[in-house]
């Protein structure tokens, strides 16, 4: 089991560094959290240092049965921690308690990932990730940048970013064709004042016709006569900080729920 070949249907990229691989668990500082969820182990190179964190729930989840296998056969007592499972089909808040999320995350699937973080941010309180080097820009971005889309708007509204460091592809195997960064995401402690079903919907719309200005992005909303006129209609989404999109949502109003 000590030649197991990362699996390319599973975007794997094994980290070799353990040194970036303490720095990366060090980052998790949430003291509210209860669990501490690792997203694809692969060969447990974050989990050696997971596993030393004695005050929180561990589980680490992995799809790939011989990830499981390996990891059984090089870590004493693992088995405990381990779930063979998909992570984008985990009910996260059947755990019913503050989590934080981990991982040198499958770059084939990172986008997912963070959605779900988003859906489920009422239990997420932090989430410390590798991503590509491209997806860590897009999420960190502000508004005026060509990366600034749905991603940022939406986990900006209710996260902190920060791009915690960039690692180079030396440090995988197979070495990948792009530069790679942890980021690290915690909850605000403040909600957004406007609805969010409706917050979502109008950034999403918004930014899938981003060349438009938000007025013909937006058609299909039934805006307010007396709210038509407002010059915030006239920009682009890019150009909209995250408390903009808050404005405009309730100058959309509820009624497009």
């Amino acid at each position: 089991m000590n030649t197991l070949k990362p699996k390319r249907k599973f975007g794997q990229n094994f980290l070799t560094d353990y040194n970036i691989a303490k720095d990366i668990v060090s980052f998790l500082s949430d003291d509210k959290t209860k669990t501490i969820i690792e997203v694809g182990p692969g060969k447990g190179i974050l989990s050696k240092f997971l596993l030393k964190i004695t005050n929180k729930r561990i589980k680490l989840v992995e799809i790939d049965k011989e990830c499981i296998e390996y990891l059984k056969n090089e870590y004493v007592n693992i088995e405990k921690y381990l779930i063979n499972d998909d992570f984008l089909k985990i009910d996260l808040k059947t755990f019913k308690e503050p989590l934080s999320i981990i991982g040198n995350f499958p770059y084939n699937i990172s986008s997912q990932i963070l959605f779900k973080v988003y859906e489920n941010k009422s239990i997420v309180n932090e989430m410390v990730g590798m991503f590509q080097l491209e997806v860590a820009e897009r999420v960190c971005s502000n508004q005026g940048s060509k990366k600034y889309g749905i991603l940022s708007v939406l986990i900006q509204a209710f996260y902190d970013v920060k791009m915690m460091r960039k690692i180079k592809p030396q440090s995988f195997l197979p070495i990948p064709n792009v530069d790679s960064a942890v980021i690290k995401i915690t909850k605000k402690n403040n909600s957004i004042n406007c609805d969010e079903i409706l917050f979502k919907k109008i950034v999403k719309q918004s930014f899938g016709q981003r060349r438009k200005t938000l007025w013909n992005s937006l058609r299909t909303f039934n805006v307010p006569e007396n709210k038509k006129e407002d010059t915030i209609f006239a920009k682009r989404p890019e150009q909209l900080s995250v408390s903009d999109f808050i404005y405009l949502t309730n100058l959309v109003g509820n009624e497009n729920i």
